[in-house]
């Protein structure tokens, strides 16, 4: 189903206030993805690069402008985001719908090369311990050696008091930039209802919303989890309160 321009145009831009809410320091999180991006494809005339959870596309849109012959595929698992995507973003990205984890994703990518980088923003927490196991397992198939795993994400800490403090830096830091002045992610998806050239793309994406669901994976987890995919060792290499840019290395 297609999108008109001014329509996908309203609604990303309603998408990106709305998610000032939630990713502290958003901008600058984008910035340094597209940072650790530039500097591991130095020299590259293409660089390749995957996201995991594009939404409506405000990663690729910001890496292609850092990286214009970059050539990135984008996959998630709406069709309504994804449609926006298309409209709104066309020429940042090739965008893939399939579900992250689910059997036989991979293949839906349609990859004829390894990739440089593989990145995600605010999207891998929603994934169960298992499927994320099994999915960074599955990502060192598609990365090249010295590739990046780039996640930008809010990833709890362990230890007592830690997972309180985190959150309160990051919710007094947000206080202060005003975060919380803009609308939340359930009044933008009830409003987004009610938009009627976006019906029927609202009624699909109810049919096909994944059933992933779990605990969230600390930091710690992430790290180890990585390590027994088959990268290096793991990193943060940005962090405001529980949010992170944590990246890893393929080996």
């Amino acid at each position: 189903m297609s999108v008109s321009m001014p329509t996908a145009e309203l609604w990303v831009e309603r998408w990106e206030r709305q998610q000032q809410r939630y990713a502290f320091d958003r901008e600058e999180r984008f910035t340094v993805v597209a940072d650790v991006v530039e500097h591991v494809t130095m020299g590259h005339d293409s660089p390749r690069v995957l996201d995991l959870g594009c939404g409506p596309g405000s990663l690729p849109a910001r890496l292609i402008k850092r990286l214009p012959t970059a050539e990135i595929v984008a996959v998630d698992m709406d069709p309504l985001l994804l449609a926006l995507a298309r409209t709104r973003h066309s020429r940042a990205a090739r965008y893939v719908e399939a579900v992250i984890g689910e059997d036989g994703w991979t293949g839906a990518l349609g990859l004829r090369r390894p990739v440089d980088a593989v990145v995600s923003t605010t999207a891998l927490h929603y994934l169960p311990e298992g499927v994320l196991r099994r999915t960074y397992a599955e990502l060192t198939g598609l990365l090249r050696p010295g590739g990046v795993l780039i996640n930008a994400d809010h990833l709890p800490l362990e230890g007592e008091g830690f997972v309180e403090i985190a959150e309160y830096v990051g919710t007094r830091r947000a206080e202060r930039q005003h975060a919380f002045d803009h609308e939340d992610w359930e009044t933008w998806w009830s409003a987004v209802e009610k938009e009627p050239e976006l019906t029927g793309l609202c009624a699909e994406r109810r049919k096909r919303r994944s059933a992933h669901a779990g605990r969230p994976v600390t930091l710690g987890r992430h790290i180890e989890l990585l390590a027994e995919a088959g990268f290096g060792p793991a990193n943060p290499v940005w962090q405001v309160g529980n949010s992170y840019v944590l990246v890893a290395v393929r080996r």
